[in-house]
């Protein structure tokens, strides 16, 4: 949970999440999971025997033929959020781009060399931090990420490949004007993917007692990160609508900048704003 302290920030975002669910479902919400999402549309008609009427007129079907209705929508999809926003007639562009973060772990002996949280000043031509230290409340030290194209929607592990998502990356988005722009950015992470040692070389900018021998491979995380048609990395909030009836009951986050996790009340009360002025509640 979030802690009152000048050095510590949130210690379970899990714990969080939860917290943040079981408001939802005692103020009355209920909570779906495992519910893909295949169409959003206005309905033509009332559900058989409600006494509602058209007050819920929104029905979102699932892949299984299963639908929910609602008298508005806020979609935040994250890795999807480009294509939750086109079942609802909008605009293709931005195109959400995924870049896998690969961290890598100091051994256990050698996380004294971290006392707090490290990170350098980041490149303004990129909305990624750079390598960074940072100590996880059980004592363990993540080095990194990095950021690597993916070519999976979910590509959390290195050869992760979907036919339909690489397609999408390289012809659908900017992708191959953002590599030409900066291509030795990329072919320098690349680089540092593949072997650790240079990747050790820019730590020790920071700690140069580390080695090679001090660290091993850790987790991975996969960015959703919106890339526009001219291949400009989009760094801001992007809110999007439907079109038609659509367009004044639904609300799509399409676009929320990191770090999302530790500002996560201040992102929300941006968004209600946002639904307030949109929905005119």
């Amino acid at each position: 949970m979030a802690i009152d302290c000048p050095y510590t920030g949130i210690v379970n975002y899990r714990q969080v999440a939860l917290s943040f669910a079981q408001d939802f479902q005692d103020a009355g919400g209920s909570v779906l999971t495992k519910f893909e999402v295949k169409d959003i549309e206005v309905a033509k008609e009332s559900p058989s025997g409600s006494k509602d009427g058209m007050k819920y007129p929104i029905v979102i079907r699932n892949t299984k033929g299963e639908e929910v209705r609602c008298r508005y929508v806020l979609t935040c999809a994250g890795l999807y959020s480009d294509r939750i926003s086109e079942l609802s007639g909008c605009n293709p562009d931005p195109r959400i781009v995924p870049f896998r973060g690969d961290y890598l772990l100091l051994k256990p002996e050698k996380c004294y060399l971290v006392k707090g949280n490290i990170y350098p000043v980041p490149d303004s031509r990129f909305p990624f931090l750079g390598v960074h230290f940072t100590p996880r409340m059980d004592g363990s030290i993540w080095l990194g990420p990095n950021a690597i194209l993916a070519l999976k929607r979910e590509g959390y592990k290195p050869f992760d490949f979907n036919t339909t998502d690489a397609v999408d990356i390289i012809i659908n988005s900017g992708l191959v004007k953002l590599v030409f722009q900066n291509f030795s950015y990329g072919v320098s992470e690349m680089y540092k993917a593949c072997f650790l040692s240079a990747t050790v070389k820019h730590l020790q900018k920071f700690i140069p007692e580390i080695t090679l021998s001090d660290i091993i491979r850790g987790p991975a995380g996969v960015r959703a990160q919106a890339l526009n048609r001219d291949g400009n990395l989009v760094d801001d909030f992007v809110f999007d609508g439907g079109v038609g009836d659509l367009g004044s009951r639904i609300l799509h986050v399409r676009n929320a900048p990191s770090p999302a996790a530790t500002s996560s009340l201040a992102i929300s009360e941006m968004i209600v704003d946002e639904v307030q002025q949109r929905f005119e509640l």
